[in-house]
């Protein structure tokens, strides 16, 4: 559908002169990402060039989306803003709080009934307050938007990680946490790092089993998780050239997993059929207008090694397909080494489960491609060995896949079609299991994240992340290192068969079709529309402010958590079943780190409680601190805050009393959630210090009432032997986010600003 034409306009119009002034300003030729930075700054151009990596700056957004189980703390928090109206285009989807059981008719009738409070909220809230809302059932956040809201050359930004989903449309579009999200709704300056910027030339052809997955896949083993941290990812060259709009889509929605800021695809001709194929053909022929403004200039197609940070090139003619994993999604193996690497590791070669869709890779052409292999499956008389789940991206999507027969095909071969949502991906999944909870098992998945417990709550699943293609025929063998490219399968009649590799349709040869694709307009004026919340809901509760800072040094704090290891936001607000309490922070708060790992006992969610000497659970520990008045910090590793980018993982302990997350890193939005909340954001100035850390530690952070970018505050950890060590600690606070700390959070000040 075609939706803010005018907006769109409004962007392209000033586009070329802000363009011409950002070339003149830097005295070179720009990358795709600066054009597009430079044309959405918050203000006029600034006097000398922005340092990559180091300036903080304001951007003024496009819009703003959001799913539901985010958006409910981002509308609580707007709801506070005072203010009318949503000063950007913004929209919820209902796509994360539908449980993936049985199949699409009755999975979604059940989350009705179970989320009707919720939903009835949001759609309630976003009618006050001029939101576009799709109902649950409409599709996945990242593939609604590719199909309505993205265009080339634009800025958003989304309440969930997989936001660059739009960068396959052209888009700059990053995950951020509801905090940031209310800051463009209320129409305040939006502040990012400039980012770095890395390329990554694509050469070649994909041909044969290689899929766009693959490429992202790749990136990933290259990069590692957090080697896109601060980054800009651009892809270029004649390989990005040939592939699909929705292929682009993956490898930017899956460079989350690498850390990146977001990635982005030049305009090209697969973008016009997108936009002409999803009724948006003004937007193309807009787009087409100013066309060299939505690609890099020449030069640097010429010369990239001069204008990016970091380049990587990737032959796509000899790329292989991969699997990716257990545990990390940047652990990758070509499926021709993962036998040999899987009887290594002693991983469960047996494939329980193949699941493909999510908002990665659920588009038609992904559907249509795994569909061919289902087809000649059927008719070389295969059947999955393996149970195999089907998750398309939207009603639009699955309906065209009914009409033209593909979702049958899939079906045939022992398929289930879940309901247009996220449901496995994020851990909404009744999965159908007869062995113990805690067994050891492997699934393969065309999703993008596989930490442990991610899906199934089993810290023992083994998930694999592959293309489409790659889960289908995996599927089909029930094997871990089955390669269709060189390996036979035996069917029903005894014979050895060999599958052919995959062909499927970019675009719908008789176009989209929906009669229903879920969409609700939100009322002209809603200054009469009143949204309800039960005083005593168990999903829903309205926010209190939080306090402001006392304005003297932190002593006397008590350590809650010394974290080992990996620390995603998974491990410190699980979702799966919490996701029904996004709404309501107390009690959500009952899930604050309990899946994080402690460096003293090796234990997930047990903690010494100084004030007993016992140990418990991590929120109860952490709830008797609160009721004594007692701070406490939290001590990380690196990287930490790795993953969604669900600000519950910074709100859960703001509101528990937690005052400091001290770490080796931080993963980007995870450390801007926690500045936003009005936590103190750290990092040890020497990693080694986080040996220091004992567990019955008393701490002081000093340096507080002297507050100011780039000068360290000091940390005394007071151990109860009576000795003592000091140290420096880091932080990257500037001006503005000094204020939110003293103020409480970033909402304490536009509150504020709003009241005065």
């Amino acid at each position: 559908m075609l939706f803010d034409l005018d907006m769109i306009k409004e962007t392209y119009a000033r586009m070329p002169g802000r363009v011409e002034a950002a070339r003149k300003l830097l005295g070179r030729p720009l990358t795709l990402s600066e054009k597009i930075l430079y044309s959405h700054l918050h203000g006029d151009m600034p006097g000398a060039p922005f340092v990559r990596g180091e300036s903080y700056v304001n951007f003024r957004p496009d819009r703003v989306a959001m799913q539901d189980a985010t958006a409910q703390m981002a509308l609580l928090q707007f709801m506070q803003a005072g203010k009318k109206r949503t000063a950007v285009p913004a929209t919820v989807h209902c796509d994360h709080l539908i449980l993936a059981k049985s199949g699409v008719a009755a999975d979604l009738a059940a989350a009705l009934d179970m989320n009707r409070e919720v939903f009835d909220f949001l759609a309630s809230v976003s009618n006050k307050y001029g939101i576009g809302f799709w109902k649950p059932g409409a599709g996945i956040i990242h593939q609604v938007v590719l199909e309505n809201y993205a265009f080339p050359g634009g800025m958003m930004i989304g309440t969930d990680s997989h936001t660059p989903n739009a960068g396959g449309l052209g888009m700059v579009a990053i995950g951020v946490g509801g905090a940031d999200a209310v800051d463009v709704m209320a129409d305040m300056p939006w502040e990012l790092k400039f980012p770095k910027l890395i390329g990554v030339k694509l050469t070649g052809a994909m041909g044969g089993w290689t899929a766009p997955k693959d490429v992202i896949l790749k990136v990933a083993g290259i990069l590692t998780v957090k080697g896109g941290t601060g980054c800009i990812v651009e892809y270029f060259g004649p390989g990005a050239e040939a592939m699909s709009c929705t292929g682009k889509g993956t490898i930017c929605n899956m460079g989350a997993e690498i850390g990146a800021t977001t990635s982005a695809f030049a305009f090209d001709d697969s973008m016009v059929r997108f936009l002409e194929a999803t009724g948006r053909a003004e937007v193309a022929e807009a787009a087409e207008a100013i066309g060299e403004h939505l690609r890099p200039d020449p030069d640097v197609y010429e010369h990239p090694e001069d204008f990016y940070d970091q380049v990587i090139e990737i032959d796509l003619s000899t790329l292989e397909p991969h699997l990716n994993g257990p545990f990390t999604p940047d652990l990758a193996t070509p499926v021709s080494e993962m036998r040999e690497k899987a009887k290594q590791h002693g991983w469960p070669e047996r494939i329980e489960v193949g699941l493909i869709g999510s908002c990665t890779n659920s588009s038609y052409e992904d559907m249509t491609r795994a569909a061919s292999i289902a087809r000649q499956a059927r008719e070389k008389k295969l059947s999955a060995k393996s149970e195999f789940t089907i998750t398309p991206g939207s009603e639009t999507v699955r309906y065209t896949l009914e009409r033209d027969g593909q979702l049958e095909e899939l079906e045939a071969i022992g398929g289930v079609v879940l309901a247009n949502a996220c449901g496995p991906c994020i851990g909404q999944w009744a999965r159908h299991r007869s062995g113990p909870a805690d067994e050891p098992n492997t699934i393969v998945t065309s999703f993008n994240r596989n930490f442990a417990k991610r899906n199934d709550g089993n810290p023992n699943t083994h998930a694999f992340v592959a293309s489409p293609d790659m889960v289908t025929a995996l599927a089909l063998a029930g094997e871990l290192g089955f390669n269709p490219i060189t390996d036979t399968l035996v069917n029903a009649d005894g014979e050895t068969v060999r599958l052919d590799p995959p062909v499927g349709r970019e675009l719908p040869a008789d176009g989209f079709a929906v009669e229903d694709a879920g969409y609700q307009e939100p009322a002209q004026d809603g200054s009469g529309i009143e949204v309800v919340i039960q005083p005593d809901s168990k999903r829903l509760e309205r926010l209190e402010p939080f306090p402001a800072w006392e304005g003297a040094d932190l002593t006397g704090l008590r350590l809650l958590l010394k974290a080992k290891g990996k620390c995603t936001t998974d491990h410190i607000s699980m979702a799966g079943p919490w996701l029904r309490f996004r709404g309501h922070l107390d009690n959500i708060s009952d899930n604050c780190f309990i899946g994080a790992i402690n460096a003293f006992n090796g234990e997930a969610n047990k903690v010494k409680n100084q004030l007993t000497g016992e140990y418990g659970e991590v929120p109860a520990v952490q709830r008797q601190y609160k009721a004594q008045g007692i701070g406490t910090v939290v001590v990380g590793d690196e990287n930490y805050g790795e993953g969604s980018s669900r600000e519950h993982a910074a709100m859960e302990p703001r509101h528990l009393g937690v005052r400091a997350i001290l770490v080796k890193s931080f993963a980007r939005i995870h450390e801007t959630n926690l500045k936003k909340q009005g936590m103190l954001a750290l990092t040890f100035a020497e990693p080694a210090d986080y040996g220091k850390v004992q567990e019955d530690d008393t701490i002081d952070i000093l340096g507080l009432t002297e507050f100011k970018p780039g000068k360290p505050l000091t940390v005394v950890l007071h151990h109860a032997d009576g000795t003592a060590d000091e140290f420096r600690v880091n932080h990257s606070y500037n001006e503005t986010q000094i204020e939110w700390f003293k103020a409480g959070s970033a909402l304490n000040l536009i509150k504020a600003q709003s009241d005065g």
